[in-house]
């Protein structure tokens, strides 16, 4: 293992990491949010048929994903790495898809369902090679265990930025330029420009140090896919419980906008409720090294889901709609989950050393593409639930809701995330079988290895 690998991260290089996912969170998060807003109340689609969009075009992500990793994989590394080039290059056509994505001209229903399809899987592609690469990145930026938590923690930072900032501007900023689909377009512009530039800070301000050559002759196909996933049981786990947690986050930032529009009244409050919840979500992260190091990863993860199932229990049985204690709850389940999304980054390259450990090859871009494929089957999930669930409690955009409605959009919002968090405690829990000392050994033997080598 050479000195460069061994070198500590500067906060410099850290905050630069996580500027990638703070540029992310800009273009990313606007369709996990909003989109589904944007089809039902401002293009017209119906609740039904906007679930679909999210189900095809997400499953179709899926796909891409490990598509993305073979290409990646498959290329020899630059002067500037492996992933940074294609990471930068890929982030400036998300931004321009994130834009068409969210202008839909259509004048008929056929016609919106069209472009909507179309513009949602071709932004699936540009997402996959960003993201991809991107957090490939993490596991090729340095290998010591504490680093990567941190980068975990920065990264989760600036997700959650991201997040805590269109949550609160977007729909302000749309309502300011008139509502309709220009001010949306608008809006997203600025948007993308911020992600971009976020991006390009990751590019300059990281160095890719631990570098596997492709063999020549090693073809990756369908068999290496699979491999990678039943071969590898800490990867395993992690697949099952995302497919739990990102579906229950994502529902979340989905179905707030119609909590706030027809249980509360008022659509506005939507940049409360995120300042709120995403903010605290960002203080709380900040304390995930000092989780870890206290805990553990899997016992902090497990944890983490445990208080956000709770809150979201208890928010969802409270009577009525009170604000404040709605705020409270609220935040404290978004916290736990933030932090989940924080630790699952560690984990992904945890998994990465174990492959290697296990296997005797490294796949840092099969793996995290195959990692990603279950984020995607999880927004699709929870893309489908809220489009079709809106559909089966009876929403009609834009017209006074029942009370049955009502409650069922509540149940959407806490309901579905509180039993979806206790299906992935159980997930890490039992599953994944890396621990932070058995880690601790598999990095040792690999060391021990490359020396050989």
């Amino acid at each position: 293992m050479s000195n460069s690998e061994n070198k500590k991260l500067t906060l410099k290089e850290k905050i630069s990491y996580g500027l990638g996912d703070f540029g992310n969170g800009f273009m990313f998060d606007l369709g996990q949010a909003y989109l589904l807003q944007f089809y039902t109340d401002v293009v017209g689609i119906a609740s039904a048929a906007a679930g679909s969009i999210f189900l095809v075009t997400k499953l179709f992500d899926a796909i891409m994903d490990p598509i993305a990793g073979t290409v990646i994989d498959s290329k020899k590394p630059s002067k500037n790495g492996k992933f940074k080039s294609t990471m930068f290059v890929s982030s400036i056509l998300l931004a321009i898809m994130t834009v068409i994505t969210f202008t839909n001209p259509g004048n008929t229903a056929g016609s919106k369902l069209v472009f909507a399809y179309v513009t949602y899987m071709l932004w699936g592609v540009m997402y996959s090679f960003t993201n991809v690469p991107y957090g490939s990145l993490g596991s090729v930026i340095t290998q010591d265990t504490q680093d990567r938590t941190s980068l975990s923690t920065f990264r989760q930072i600036g997700s959650s930025g991201a997040l805590l900032i269109t949550g609160v501007i977007f729909m302000p900023l749309v309502t300011l330029f008139g509502k309709g689909r220009a001010a949306y377009a608008f809006v997203t512009a600025i948007m993308g420009v911020i992600g971009v530039i976020s991006f390009y800070a990751t590019y300059k301000n990281t160095t890719e140090v631990v570098v596997h050559d492709p063999k020549k002759e090693e073809k990756i196909t369908a068999h290496t896919i699979i491999n990678a996933i039943f071969h590898n049981r800490a990867l395993l786990a992690l697949i099952l419980m995302t497919l739990f947690s990102i579906s229950a986050y994502n529902i979340k930032t989905q179905i707030v906008v119609y909590y706030c529009k027809y249980n509360l009244g008022n659509t506005n409050l939507v940049a409360y409720v995120n300042f709120f919840t995403i903010g605290c979500s960002v203080i709380g992260v900040s304390f995930l090294p000092k989780l870890v190091k206290l805990f553990g990863k899997k016992k902090t993860a497990v944890m983490a889901f445990l208080v956000s199932a709770i809150s979201d229990a208890v928010n969802f049985f409270i009577p009525g709609t009170h604000f404040p204690v709605f705020i409270v709850l609220a935040t404290i389940s978004f916290m736990g989950l933030s932090i989940i999304n924080g630790v699952t980054w560690a984990f992904v390259s945890d998994t990465i050393d174990y492959g290697e450990w296990k296997n005797g090859e490294r796949r840092e871009g099969i793996t995290y593409s195959v990692f990603n494929l279950s984020r995607k089957i999880a927004q699709a999930i929870a893309g489908s639930i809220a489009g079709f669930g809106l559909n089966l409690v009876g929403y009609v955009a834009n017209a006074h809701q029942s009370s049955s409605t009502l409650l069922g959009i509540k149940g959407l919002l806490l309901l579905y995330p509180a039993c979806a968090a206790c299906m992935a405690a159980v997930m890490i829990g039992f599953v994944y079988n890396l621990s932070d000392n058995k880690f601790a050994k598999v990095i040792t033997e690999l060391h021990s290895r490359n020396i050989r080598g």
